[in-house]
Parts: structure tokens; sequence; C-alpha cells
């Protein structure tokens, strides 16, 4: 495939050809960037993302079990508490926020 536009397509059968090969090979692991060229590595990153979520969507490596999004989601909401509070006590705790001097009045 020299000088040509790569496709989503193109991007999962890279990948999915080349773990054929490893596996040919008697080798047991998922293949890595270290076994494309530096333009494909690009194309299936653009396509597919980084690069475990690509080997997931070329069909080569099984899905994370874990909820991650659920997770972060969590975490978000937890900081923006967390923020939230602060700020709450800082314009409580804070003299001119409460109108008690030290401006240009």
């Amino acid at each position: 495939m020299t000088d040509q536009k790569y496709k989503r397509e193109d991007c999962m059968v890279l990948l999915q050809k080349k773990y054929r090969e490893l596996e040919a090979q008697g080798l047991s692991r998922f293949p890595q960037r270290s076994d494309f060229e530096e333009r494909e590595v690009v194309a299936i990153k653009s396509f597919l993302g980084p690069w475990p979520r690509a080997l997931e969507a070329a069909g080569v490596k099984p899905p994370r079990e874990d909820d991650r999004a659920q997770k972060n989601k969590e975490k978000r909401v937890y900081a923006k508490r967390k923020r939230t509070a602060a700020k709450r006590e800082q314009r409580r705790t804070c003299p001119k926020c409460n109108g008690e001097g030290g401006g240009n009045e």
C-alpha cells in the first residue's frame, strides 16, 4: 500500500492481517506500533483512536470489561462538588466578599 490514502476499513484490515501473521509465526501477542510503518500507525490512530482502542475496534483484542466511562463521570461529579464547596467556604470567610471593607468605597 504505497502512497495510498487509508480508510477506516483499511486500517482494520491492516491490524487483523498483522495479528494473523503473528499467530502464524507462533507469537502470542497483539500487533504493536513498531510492527507498522509510521504512516500506517498515523492512519490507524487517526481512524481508530489510541492503540488499545484501535485493537479493540479491529476485533483483535477483546474490549475491556470495566465501566471506565461511569467511573470518570463519578470522578468529575465529585471534583465539581468539591470545587463548589470550596468556593462557598471561601465566600463565607472572605471579608471583601461580605462587604466588610478593603474596597474602594
